[in-house]
């Protein structure tokens, strides 16, 4: 094939994966131009995805497991998809996205942000391109990130969903993120969330001083077999512990926090005030 570029799959993990399609793609005896067409993606995507000249993301990953009938297999493009994303996001998050989607509770708390799980895809969106602007992130890795919460919430969205209990800082609500528009859409996002049978949401307000139980993001997993486990975040980290005594502190902490917070009616008239305030 002229001008055919030749990949070393350890160059990088974006190498690998591009080589190992271009296998599975020629081994069933298909062009670029005709994968492009059942993915329905142009060739030219094709062939950078293939080159390692752009990072596949995690809708195409998905579409190329459907198309090359490799999904659910330890051939999965989505797993590897999933073990690129463990350099760029927070060490440990990728571990604990993975206990999140079984888990028959969820615990949350957030500070600044509102967390993924309740995002809408305009918030999501709005947040990943703050970082891109900054230059914190690729601008493909945004789009991953925000393909990462989208894949979180529809992993919860099943015939029976968990029990989420969160509990946001005043803080994420203050912050504007995006723009008027996207702050009424999310503000409506969080008071539809709230209506749920198997959601409770609540905020713990600023006065709340050093009442408040956490100063970082945390979150805390009951298993299908009642065992607990969790997750915390600094700036630079994440770290998962999945040992239910170390995680029993935190439950107790968590309820103590519940407790201070405002009750969910309180913390959604708060959210409709402040969504009126931007109409």
């Amino acid at each position: 094939m002229v001008n055919r570029k030749e990949l070393d799959p350890e160059n990088s993990p974006a190498a690998a994966y591009g080589a190992r399609m271009r296998r599975m793609r020629e081994k069933r005896g298909w062009t670029q131009e005709e994968l492009a067409e059942r993915l329905a993606y142009s060739s030219q995507h094709i062939s950078a995805v293939e080159t390692a000249r752009k990072s596949p993301t995690l809708p195409f990953s998905r579409k190329l497991d459907r198309v090359l009938g490799v999904a659910d297999t330890g051939e999965s493009f989505e797993r590897e998809w999933r073990e690129m994303r463990k350099g760029s996001l927070l060490e440990g998050f990728s571990e604990y996205v993975s206990y999140e989607g079984r888990a028959t509770e969820i615990r949350l708390f957030e500070i600044g942000v509102i967390p993924g799980l309740l995002q809408t895809p305009q918030y999501a969106s709005a947040v990943a391109e703050s970082e891109v602007a900054r230059g914190a992130i690729a601008a493909e890795q945004g789009q991953e990130r925000v393909a990462v919460v989208e894949a979180r919430q529809a992993a919860l969205v099943r015939p029976s969903p968990p029990l989420i209990f969160a509990v946001l800082d005043e803080s994420c609500l203050r912050r504007p993120v995006g723009g008027p528009d996207v702050m009424e859409a999310q503000f409506q996002r969080l008071a539809e969330f709230a209506a749920l049978p198997n959601t409770v949401l609540q905020v713990a307000p600023f006065d709340m001083g050093t009442r408040r139980a956490f100063d970082l993001p945390l979150y805390i997993l009951t298993m299908p077999d009642r065992s607990l486990m969790s997750y915390a975040e600094s700036a630079h980290r994440g770290y998962l512990d999945r040992e239910t005594s170390f995680a029993l502190p935190r439950l107790t902490a968590y309820h103590q926090l519940q407790a201070e917070a405002l009750s969910q009616a309180a913390s959604v008239a708060m959210i409709e005030q402040l969504r009126k305030g931007i109409q």
